[in-house]
């Protein structure tokens, strides 16, 4: 990632989303967000694949640095086969996933608060454009992808091949958004503290031994029979918070 890739995003994104508030998004071509981005149509054209994408433009950036973040503590051995290598000899134990995601997560978070009026600019757009809400789904089912794979990669193999990968990463996930909702109804808010503590109590629950031969979060999904294991479901209401997500996902879990 170069400053100048990240600062054409971020022209990019700025420029599309006041114009998009101004004068509507459909109203709005691609010439005038190139010209009031300082870049040619095709520059235009090569960097975003359309008038959806950049608005999200800055979200490729971050999720590229959430991916190197995720990536630099992965451990360096990897499954190899040939060589004969276990996935218990390639887990470092002094690492905790579920923290790096959170972690991950919080990054996320922060760029929002970071960049206040053109995330508030971008909210009040996605209320008016269908269009934005199904891209932003994409966006965030990406960092849920991003977060399910380092698990995988990641947590020991009695974990790792587990519907805890999936159900952690999106319950970071579901936990970040509803925090990000609330944040976007308040920017005088100070949420962070929240977050961390919904992402403890996530985290918590994670890493729950089973006891009296109970599942735990870890565990494989698998058909009914003797023993086996099970998946659960928790429903919340529209516009639950952060704590009433992390109590529904411990209660259902316990």
């Amino acid at each position: 990632m170069t400053a100048v890739r990240t600062h054409t995003h971020a022209q990019a994104v700025d420029a599309a989303i006041e114009l998009f508030s101004r004068k509507g998004f459909e109203q709005t071509t691609v010439e005038e967000i190139a010209d009031a981005a300082q870049i040619s149509r095709a520059t235009f054209f090569r960097r975003f694949r359309s008038k959806e994408d950049v608005v999200f433009a800055d979200h490729e950036i971050l999720l590229e640095e959430v991916v190197v973040m995720l990536a630099a503590t992965r451990p360096e051995a990897r499954v190899n086969e040939e060589a004969n290598t276990s996935r218990e000899s390639a887990w470092d134990p002094s690492v905790d996933p579920y923290l790096e995601v959170c972690r991950a997560a919080r990054l996320v978070f922060d760029h929002h608060v970071g960049q206040r009026e053109t995330s508030l600019a971008r909210h009040r757009l996605l209320q008016q454009v269908p269009a934005l809400r199904d891209r932003e789904l994409v966006t965030t089912h990406r960092y849920e992808r991003a977060f399910t794979a380092y698990l995988r990669d990641t947590l020991p193999t009695d974990r790792s091949r587990t519907t805890m990968s999936i159900a952690f990463a999106a319950s970071v996930v579901a936990v970040h958004n509803a925090v990000l909702r609330r944040w976007l109804r308040n920017p005088y808010l100070d949420l962070r503290p929240d977050l961390e503590e919904a992402f403890a109590d996530l985290r918590r629950v994670a890493a729950a031994p089973a006891s009296d031969g109970g599942t735990t979060a870890a565990e494989d999904v698998g058909e009914p029979h003797a023993g086996s294991k099970r998946v659960v479901v928790a429903v919340l209401e529209e516009g639950a918070g952060p704590d009433d997500v992390a109590r529904a996902v411990r209660d259902v879990l316990n």
